[in-house]
């Protein structure tokens, strides 16, 4: 059985991981993240508190723990916050990396590394792997830098890029964009949604049995990872609205210009997935078995 270690464990991707492995037992994980272990189960794994930010403390928890693989999902992802702090942006989303890049090699350790649809411009999506980059955003810059350093390293490793990924846990530390549209709409709050932006939103669940099976699979390469429905935002939060039966007239309809955002957003992306269907056997949920999905997990969250 091969150990996986996680950075980001904390976060929404990191505990839908820990969930996973702890509940299919396909895996033996070490989860590590900043600070205190957030995630409610503390046995049948061990965690390990690591700062991708401290290269001294990242090498000898990989020293300890020797995994087989490393899922990095830890990462800088808010795309204003990148764009206003460009040097915390590349020391979290480059410089962190290759330092796990460099402790990979020198233990031949597999790296599957997350990325995201913002390293294309969103003129021509749904976007394949082998389509040109072209980020729009220092954000997009800097994962496009990321996966240039990964392509580069001389151990095994897998480059996974995903969309606008949704779920939910019992200790959350930021929203998305699903329980932000259900929230304010139940608190009957009108909201300002772009129709000029186009997704394919992800299922936490599915970014971490994508995760899981690259690391099975000891997958090479880029795969792209998403839900199967492609969507505007604008569509996105009326479905939202259409599921748990809330008021679709407080929805506003505005454009991205208008907004006066930081950083600029790619227009269409979407992926084109066959090829993690056809070599992982990744089957990805509807928008609506997703949705389906969190309501059930509502239940005993909350």
């Amino acid at each position: 059985m091969k150990t996986i270690l996680t950075t980001g464990s904390n976060g929404l991707l990191g505990q839908k991981l820990t969930e996973k492995i702890l509940i299919e037992g396909r895996l033996k994980l070490i989860a590590t993240s900043k600070g205190a272990n957030r995630y409610p189960v503390k046995d049948g794994y061990h965690y390990a508190e690591m700062d991708i930010l401290n290269p001294a403390q990242v090498k000898q928890v990989i020293k300890k723990y020797k995994p087989d693989a490393i899922i990095h999902t830890a990462a800088m992802t808010n795309v204003d916050t990148c764009e206003a702090n460009k040097v915390l942006c590349h020391q979290l989303n480059v410089d962190a990396v290759q330092t796990l890049i460099s402790l990979c090699a020198e233990h031949s350790i597999q790296l599957v590394h997350l990325s995201t649809d913002f390293v294309f411009d969103g003129a021509d999506g749904p976007y394949r792997e082998e389509d040109t980059v072209n980020p729009v955003s220092y954000y997009g810059e800097s994962k496009v830098w990321a996966e240039d350093l990964v392509k580069q390293s001389t151990s095994p490793w897998a480059i996974i890029r995903t969309i606008l990924v949704y779920g939910i846990t019992n200790d959350m530390s930021r929203s998305n964009i699903v329980l932000w549209a259900k929230g304010a709409l139940e608190k009957a709050s009108p909201i300002h949604v772009v129709n000029d932006q186009w997704r394919m939103p992800t299922l936490a669940e599915d970014l971490a049995e994508a995760c899981i099976l690259a690391v099975e699979k000891n997958a090479q390469g880029i795969y792209h990872i998403s839900g199967k429905d492609y969507m505007s935002i604008a569509d996105l939060v009326r479905k939202v609205a259409d599921y748990w039966s809330l008021d679709k007239s407080l929805i506003q309809e505005v454009s991205s210009a208008s907004l006066n955002q930081t950083a600029k957003r790619p227009v269409k992306t979407g992926f084109v997935l066959d090829k993690a269907i056809n070599d992982l056997g990744y089957q990805p949920h509807s928008f609506e078995e997703g949705m389906a999905v969190l309501a059930q997990q509502m239940k005993t969250v909350f």
